[in-house]
């Protein structure tokens, strides 16, 4: 059995990875030109943490995971708010999860799928023919490729998903924020080493992580109503967030050494269903839940595992598989996706109150009295 995946991120290498070990081959096809690295961290756990454990990749997560020495929160003139201290995060963080970039995790399951999987970059879909036997994938330098299934893992702008449903305006719901994450090549002083720095002011939420090796990472994320259409990011950052103090301005200056900057809407992709025929959408193609929620990572590796076990479960029935794939996930994904948009609301709140009210959870969390008996709770057992 052969699967054509559209996307080499999170969705595509784990879906590969999950088809190996149940026989199949792979061809990855991605568009960008080579792979990308970094990424904001996100917390891996729920079913993304229990799928990694049954494919064999969670020692390798675990190695590049990490916990902040410190989660500090600022004023927009870089004088603290409050902190929490490595303990008291490693508890909110839970037993079973974990943090870790996004890169990271493409880079394990990469580095586990890379000589068993075709991998073919710069390149990517334009066309799909399919019947009861077989699917036909044109891809962008002109070859024609058959499989059994086609898998439209290539994220929030899917070209799969244009192809088999439609126009992405159809299909996305904006949830009136952008974000930018970019890599920075040199930490900010008042950054001390493995901690992170975040502050929230006027609808706009600015964060460096410093990651132990010595990785630094730049996150912005604030509300539409601050951007202008088509201005660049490195434009419309330096406008939303010239007039704040603190390492904000060594954060933007970073914007000019930088590899590659992240730059989107924050949207979720809301789709009566995820396949058609012997072709389905799989990670942030099909629902994007968005980083409100936090678990798109791990829906992707969990959404991969069980693709996987329903194609074994049903031995040359794809669309058996894929019926009963998407009965089992869609209950997750659609209470992710309920949070994002419930959170959505008290991201980067323009007003101080709400931001002081949503800020307190974490406040308390950092008391010694709460902070000794989440360590008990979650970290001691």
């Amino acid at each position: 059995m052969r699967a054509v995946i559209i996307g080499a991120g999170i969705a595509g290498l784990a879906t590969a990875l999950r088809l190996s070990q149940i026989g199949w081959d792979s061809l990855i096809v991605e568009r960008a030109p080579q792979r990308r690295s970094g990424g904001y961290a996100v917390t891996f756990g729920g079913i993304g943490y229990d799928a990694a454990e049954r494919m064999g990749i969670l020692p390798d997560l675990e190695t590049k995971a990490f916990v902040s020495e410190e989660l500090a929160y600022h004023r927009p003139d870089g004088r603290r708010r409050f902190s929490l201290n490595r303990e008291t995060i490693a508890a909110t963080t839970g037993p079973r999860s974990m943090t870790i970039l996004r890169g990271d995790i493409e880079t394990v399951l990469y580095e586990r799928v890379h000589s068993s999987a075709q991998i073919r970059f710069g390149t990517t879909i334009t066309a799909i023919d399919q019947d009861a036997h077989a699917v036909r994938v044109t891809l962008s330098d002109g070859t024609i490729e058959h499989a059994d299934l086609l898998i439209g893992a290539d994220g929030l702008h899917s070209a799969t998903r244009a192809l088999l449903f439609g126009p992405a305006r159809d299909f996305l719901l904006d949830l009136e924020h952008k974000v930018a994450v970019y890599m920075l090549d040199r930490r900010p002083a008042a950054i001390a080493p493995g901690s992170t720095g975040t502050l929230s002011s006027g609808g706009r939420t600015a964060a460096v992580i410093s990651v132990d090796d010595d990785r630094n990472v730049a996150f912005f994320g604030y509300r539409t109503s601050h951007a202008i259409p088509g201005e660049d990011a490195a434009t419309q950052l330096r406008r939303v967030y010239g007039d704040l103090g603190w390492v904000i301005p060594e954060a933007l200056d970073g914007l000019d050494r930088t590899d590659s900057v992240y730059f989107d809407t924050i949207s979720q992709v809301v789709a009566p269903t995820w396949s058609r025929g012997r072709a389905v959408l799989l990670g942030d193609a099909a629902w994007c839940v968005t980083l409100f929620a936090g678990y798109g990572s791990a829906l992707a590796v969990g959404g991969a595992d069980r693709l996987g076990t329903e194609l074994e479960r049903h031995p040359g029935d794809v669309g058996t598989a894929l019926v009963a794939w998407e009965a089992a996930l869609r209950p997750e994904v659609d209470r992710k996706q309920k949070l994002g948009r419930r959170v959505k609301g008290v991201y980067a709140p323009a007003n101080p109150l709400l931001l002081w009210l949503t800020q307190l959870p974490l406040r308390l969390a950092g008391l010694p009295p709460v902070r000794r008996y989440m360590t008990r709770r979650f970290i001691k057992g």
